[in-house]
């Protein structure tokens, strides 16, 4: 009986479900749980990353029946299935959990609960998708903005020169985490990276990008009351920007997921089911 752990990630989505899925495979540790993802470059970004071991693409959901045996257990974050297919899910494992439903989408890494010294005023981090150069655009004809940039993973090798004239400077993607922890304030189109500034006591601006909308999960900006700012060019957004943080709102506070009941379910199952097969 194995543990799997699927989300909806890759250039064209995104990274926000692979590390609310990452979280939650690193909760799973201790039963050696396979992550998999819409993308075999996400995968090998978990386990470079986001302390994921086992990782590999299956590049849709329904491809996972041709890795998994029935009755293993399995957790995602994926808006793919049908009604039909849940239904499926629900037959072939012993334990099916979806995120945002069994398991919130305000999961966060507990490293972002653990508080580190502020080292800048203020950071862009756009999202890790950017296929369609919308930041290219957003930047197009303006002025260079007092601040630097956080690279997205998914960003063209070109993105970093063309970019680098409109920002202080260019932080590379593998400083994610350290930049949401030491970012007081923090303008990004992911949610979850909103979450994550929050959970380290920052203060996180979310931008409501043109082409893009995170439906699943955009209820939690009013949760938190998060602000939202959008904007034509960077120059118009990093002003409706600058006025949000002169007079920023109280915001709710993150809490820990408690995956303590989800873990024993699993290792009841598992125990029972190990206990049959010797």
């Amino acid at each position: 009986m194995t543990i799997y752990t699927y989300c909806q990630s890759g250039h064209n989505f995104g990274l926000e479900s692979l590390r609310r899925t990452a979280v939650i495979y690193k909760k799973l540790a201790h039963m050696n749980p396979i992550l998999t993802t819409a993308d075999y470059r996400a995968a090998t970004f978990a386990k470079a990353e986001l302390g994921v071991k086992n990782g590999a693409g299956v590049d849709v959901i329904g491809n996972l029946p041709n890795m998994m045996s029935r009755m293993d257990i399995l957790i995602y974050d994926s808006k793919e299935p049908s009604e039909t297919m849940q239904k499926y899910m629900k037959d072939y494992c012993s334990h099916l959990y979806e995120v945002g439903v069994d398991i919130p989408y305000d999961i966060v890494d507990d490293i972002y609960f653990q508080k580190d010294e502020i080292k800048r005023e203020k950071c862009f981090f756009f999202s890790d998708d950017d296929y369609a150069n919308e930041m290219i655009d957003l930047c197009k004809d303006c002025k260079a903005q007092d601040m630097p940039l956080l690279l997205g993973h998914y960003f063209f090798v070109k993105n970093e020169e063309i970019l680098s004239p409109y920002f202080t400077n260019i932080i590379e993607d593998e400083e994610y985490i350290n930049t949401i922890k030491q970012s007081k304030f923090l303008l990004t189109a992911s949610i979850n990276s909103c979450l994550e500034s929050l959970a380290s006591g920052n203060h996180p601006v979310y931008f409501k990008r043109k082409i893009k909308e995170h439906t699943e999960c955009i209820d939690l900006l009013e949760k938190y009351n998060i602000p939202v700012v959008s904007g034509e060019n960077l120059e118009s957004l990093v002003e409706e920007f600058d006025k949000v943080i002169l007079n920023y709102p109280k915001t709710l506070e993150v809490e820990k997921f408690d995956m303590t009941d989800i873990v024993k379910d699993i290792e009841s199952t598992m125990k029972k089911y190990a206990a049959v097969i010797q």
